[in-house]
Parts: C-alpha cells; structure tokens; sequence
C-alpha cells in the first residue's frame, strides 16, 4: 500500500512562502502522476495541481497560476509544492494524490496523504 507523508505546512503572513513536501518511504513514484489538492473551510476538496510521470504540469486552480510551483524529484521518491504571495484565502488542509493520470477530480486519486494545515494571516 503506498502511503504518502506530507510536511511542511504551518502559519505564515499574507505575502510569505511556503514549501510543502510529499514523501513515499519506500515507494517509487516514477509511474505515478503526482498531484496535491486542498480543501479551505466550508468548500469541497478541489485540484491544485498536477506534475505527469511522462513530464509536463497541470494547474486547475486559476488562483494560484503564477504563485504556487509544483515539482518533482523521482530519485528522492518526493513531490514538492512552492507556494509563493501566499493569500489568506489559500488557508486550508493541502492534500498529496497519486494517479494513474492527472485529472484534477477526487474521484480519480488512488493514493491520499494524511493532509498538511496551512494558515495565511496576519
């Protein structure tokens, strides 16, 4: 069973960073298109974005275009997610996924992390 760890998260001011990291002790994620999602207080759980094994990257949330990175490192077995100009509605629990393919739905994710708090305020 894989399991995914994420760190990283915690409280930071409007306008900082933050770097949330996505581990699979054991696993290797080479095969999987990797992609973190978040849920903010009183909203489903939604998309964010998405890296694909074969390369290439997915955004599905218009609101972090231009402020949030995703990246991978297939020889760590870790999937990252740079989030830059941090907004107070950004605030919510960030969630790792693994799938076959990058769809951005719930539905599709095979693999969930345990979901990492991050807090924007001042």
């Amino acid at each position: 069973q894989l399991q995914l760890v994420e760190s990283g998260g915690g409280l930071v001011q409007p306008g900082g960073s933050l770097k949330l990291s996505c581990a699979a002790p054991g696993f290797t994620l080479d095969h999987y298109d990797m992609g973190w999602f978040r849920q903010v207080p009183g909203k489903e759980r939604e998309g964010v974005s998405c890296s694909r094994s074969s390369g290439g990257v997915t955004h599905y949330a218009d609101s972090v275009k231009g402020r949030f990175t995703i990246s991978r490192d297939n020889a760590k077995n870790t999937v990252y997610l740079q989030m830059n100009s941090l907004k107070p509605e950004d605030t919510g629990v960030y969630y790792c996924a693994a799938s076959i393919k990058c769809s951005g739905y719930v539905s599709a994710v095979d693999y969930w992390g345990q979901g990492t708090q991050v807090t924007v305020s001042s």
